[in-house]
């Protein structure tokens, strides 16, 4: 039986790969966004809207008749394009409205987009314990404090539909795939310092949303998502003394290891990036 999954945000760059991943899979998508092309895959929609984001999960003429699982990866991507609080208001309410409009409809499969930012980003201070682990909640700008409240808000959400499950995922910065040369300064020893060095090919982002669809199980779960080696040309403990000096380095550190830990999805989704940097 085929699928149909909704996938909000689906004109942006994680969620454009998203969307194709889950099509070359069989399912049936159905694009929310506020841009897009029109189609039989796509539906514009304002998640500021709660009357919008209920009917839009309900069902679509012409597009969908209800749906088995959401993708929720809507969000204005980062601070500084509107002021600040409309970044938290914004990204708040969206996640509030796409989440509880499926407890509504009855959707029980839920994977939705946090961040980096929930762990620390731009980690002016140093962490705690490297590489980063999902046990790590520190918000220092308005989009980091939106995400802990999305994380703390699913978490609940979940328990309210027998059988729900949400699982967030903590992005770091997306690639396309036309985006390497962004690399070239892979050797700059501060190059994506705000970010532990860590980055994600979008194609890889969207194999995590599908193993994360996949493995969903009752309750709330939490993942970070980036490619398992660092976006860097040094290695990871070199930077993490350069970076935190000090700052306490797990024992088994692989060479170029992310700094922001992918050993859980590793472990529970069997994530496994499929491009990288050094051979695209």
């Amino acid at each position: 039986m085929t699928r149909t999954i909704g996938v909000t945000g689906s004109g942006g760059k994680l969620g454009r790969a998203t969307v194709e991943r889950l099509r070359a899979s069989g399912a049936n998508v159905v694009g929310f966004d506020l841009v897009g092309a029109a189609g039989p895959g796509f539906t514009r929609v304002d998640l500021a809207d709660y009357g919008q984001a209920l009917d839009a999960l309900l069902g679509v003429t012409a597009r969908h008749g209800g749906l088995d699982a959401l993708v929720h990866l809507a969000a204005i991507p980062v601070n500084g394009l509107v002021p600040d609080a409309a970044t938290f208001h914004a990204n708040v309410t969206a996640t509030f409205n796409a989440l509880f409009a499926a407890h509504r409809v009855g959707i029980r499969r839920i994977v939705f987009a946090s961040s980096i930012t929930a762990a620390g980003f731009p980690f002016d201070d140093a962490p705690t314990a490297l590489p980063v682990d999902e046990t790590v909640a520190a918000a220092n700008n308005t989009y980091g404090l939106g995400k802990v409240v999305e994380e703390a808000m699913a978490a609940q959400l979940a328990r309210w539909g027998e059988g729900a499950s949400i699982t967030a995922l903590r992005f770091t910065n997306v690639v396309a795939a036309d985006e390497y040369s962004t690399f070239d300064r892979a050797h700059d020893p501060d190059y994506r310092r705000d970010l532990l060095g860590t980055w994600i090919d979008a194609r890889d982002g969207a194999l995590a949303v599908e193993l994360a669809l996949a493995a969903a199980r009752p309750g709330y779960a939490v993942y970070n998502v980036a490619s398992p080696t660092s976006g860097t040309a040094l290695p990871s403990r070199v930077l993490a003394e350069r970076w935190f000096p000090g700052a306490p380095v797990a024992a088994d550190l692989g060479e170029y290891e992310s700094l922001l830990s992918t050993r859980k999805i590793q472990r529970d989704l069997g994530f496994s990036a499929q491009h990288d940097w050094r051979a695209p």
